[in-house]
């Protein structure tokens, strides 16, 4: 590496942890802020507290670290060309391409480090986020769908409960159907059905089962029956943010059984998915995009270049935000909802680099 590489790696990674160091506390204490009188009304233990905000740090800084590598290449590149380096750098016959390489280097290093926290670290950090979230914070949300149940748990096997209570393990108005091709073999109803726990079994009331077997049908029924079925209770209904908490492999599962499931949550828990792989990718168009706008001194100073960065900083949170709704409140594609701000920004960034070169 030369010392022109090592001098604009150094700076550029330099500038993008002090910008994290800085801005995380900020972001700390307008959190803590907003949250201060529901910790107090709840009574929170104080290492609880503590714990949320370690967690805290993983979730503010894999959301906003595209930001502060556009903000620190901003920072540090009109700082360079205000001093006249980058024309120096330039006349000495150094091409721009050859120029935007150590800056490809320096995201290189952050982008590796985002993907794998956000692959291994983060989800582990985001389960106890939102766990904290809505113990305390939430209470009045619901962390899963409750109502109206319908699940296929099985090549042929469907159930459906009209509410289910996770913390009770019971859900109401039980119903358990079994197809061969497209023929129903049997249909099994309760008026609730309670895991226990303590004898590993499900324990259905008012058990109604009616069988059909060609042109002949037999009908069972019990006051209490207790019995085995090849799902798991609290798979009724998984957590909104479980795609969240799950690392690469558990999520590519996780998302493949919600599939076979026909889980309504499904297009939210692709999108997370998709997102993991895009912010990464992120770095080196927002990289790329801050040296083609900053480059260059200017007559008005850093201060323009600094404007121009925080307004795109904010558009790209903008954009990504937007998507992300649209994904989870309409149809559009999961793909298309985490890929759609790159592109939109990589364009961008071409279009500042042609005139950059000129």
């Amino acid at each position: 590496m030369k010392i022109l590489d090592k001098y604009i790696v150094i700076k550029y990674l330099a500038t993008f942890f002090v910008m994290m160091i800085l801005f995380i506390p900020i972001g700390i204490l307008v959190d803590l802020s907003e949250k201060i009188d529901k910790l107090k009304e709840f009574e929170v233990p104080l290492n609880e507290i503590v714990g949320y905000y370690l967690d805290f740090v993983w979730y503010f800084g894999n959301t906003l670290y595209p930001i502060f590598v556009f903000l620190s290449v901003i920072w540090f590149t009109s700082k360079i060309a205000n001093d006249s380096e980058v024309t120096a750098i330039l006349s000495s016959g150094i091409s721009f391409n050859r120029f935007l390489r150590p800056f490809m280097l320096g995201a290189t290093f952050i982008a590796f480090f985002a993907f794998y926290s956000g692959m291994f670290i983060v989800p582990e950090k985001n389960k106890h986020y939102n766990e904290f979230q809505y113990k305390y914070l939430k209470k009045n949300k619901k962390s899963r769908e409750t109502s109206k149940i319908y699940k296929q748990v099985g090549d042929n096997d469907f159930v459906y409960v009209s509410s289910y209570n996770p913390t009770r393990e019971m859900a109401y108005d039980f119903s358990y159907e079994r197809f061969e091709g497209n023929a129903l073999k049997y249909k099994l109803s309760a008026r609730n059905i309670r895991w226990v726990s303590e004898d590993s079994i499900y324990r259905l009331t008012d058990y109604f089962k009616r069988s059909f077997n060609e042109e002949n049908q037999s009908i069972v029924s019990n006051k209490i029956l207790d019995t085995l079925f090849p799902f798991k209770i609290n798979e009724l209904s998984t957590l909104n943010y479980m795609a969240e908490t799950q690392n690469y492999f558990e999520l590519n599962e996780f998302i493949k059984e919600e599939k076979k499931s026909g889980s309504p949550l499904i297009n939210n828990h692709l999108l997370v998915r998709h997102k993991r792989w895009s912010l990464p990718f992120s770095t080196y168009i927002l990289t790329l995009l801050a040296v083609s706008v900053s480059s260059f001194k200017r007559r008005e100073g850093m201060g323009i270049n600094l404007a121009f960065g925080i307004i795109t900083a904010f558009a790209f949170v903008f954009f990504d935000k937007f998507f992300t709704v649209m994904v989870s409140k309409s149809n559009l594609s999961p793909l298309l909802g985490a890929w759609t701000p790159n592109l939109v920004f990589l364009l961008l960034a071409f279009y500042f680099l042609r005139h950059a070169k000129k």
